[in-house]
């Protein structure tokens, strides 16, 4: 199947280009990081993510390349560790290497309205990014349309480069409505990533069509859906 954009196919390199591949559930081994790594640079990924203890081998690995980026997540799953420790997660996740973040809003906090925290939350680890994408990961299974919208203006507000649907962890992925909602709501000021449960092609043209410009996944659904585009 092939995702029409301005009229044009875009092919297995384009989409790869806005795949962040993931490693980011607590079992994941230092052999499905090598994996994922060695399928991010057959491909040319844009970036592969692991937990923050594996960040040296994925550093390591990616050393001497160029355009795939070392990614990694902060206050995961759960959003809900003070700010300091989100930054001091910031500063050494950087200091191995990483060039992007994505970072679990607090959504404990978010839920109880008290969004003046939750924006200073986000901005502390966008100021010390220093430049670096940070992406807001709002985990939308557990909010309601209105918090989305929060969220989102929260992250735009905050300077973040994105917001996200989800970690992965919760009972439900991404959507195709609370994508469309994140766009509507993002007009044009931040980019939206989709994380969870996409697994093939076809589910990731339509949250493309629905807004969403980077797409979180497994090793496994990587591979299905790159060997489902066409060249």
């Amino acid at each position: 199947m092939k995702l029409q954009h301005h009229n044009k196919p875009i092919r297995r390199r384009e989409i790869a280009r806005m795949m962040d591949l993931s490693a980011v559930q607590a079992q994941n081994t230092e052999d499905e990081v090598k994996a994922l790594v060695d399928l991010a640079k057959m491909h040319r990924c844009i970036a592969v993510f692991t937990l923050p203890s594996l960040t040296p081998l994925a550093a390591q690995l990616l050393k001497d390349e160029t355009g795939i980026n070392v990614g990694e997540v902060i206050g995961f799953p759960s959003g809900g560790v003070s700010t300091a420790i989100k930054v001091a997660e910031a500063i050494e996740l950087i200091k191995m290497g990483c060039n992007e973040l994505d970072m679990v809003i607090n959504v404990g906090l978010l839920c109880s309205g008290r969004f003046e925290d939750v924006q200073h939350d986000v901005r502390s680890v966008v100021e010390i990014a220093d430049g670096i994408p940070v992406k807001v990961i709002l985990e939308c299974h557990h909010l309601t349309d209105a918090q989305i919208q929060e969220g989102c203006e929260i992250s735009i507000t905050a300077g973040a480069a994105f917001v996200k649907t989800g970690t992965g962890w919760a009972e439900t992925g991404a959507t195709m409505h609370n994508v469309a909602l994140m766009n509507a709501c993002a007009g044009g000021k931040i980019s939206i990533k989709a994380a969870g449960g996409i697994r093939d092609l076809d589910t990731l043209l339509e949250l493309y069509r629905h807004g969403a410009t980077r797409f979180g996944v497994g090793y496994e659904s990587a591979k299905h859906i790159l060997s489902q585009a066409q060249d």
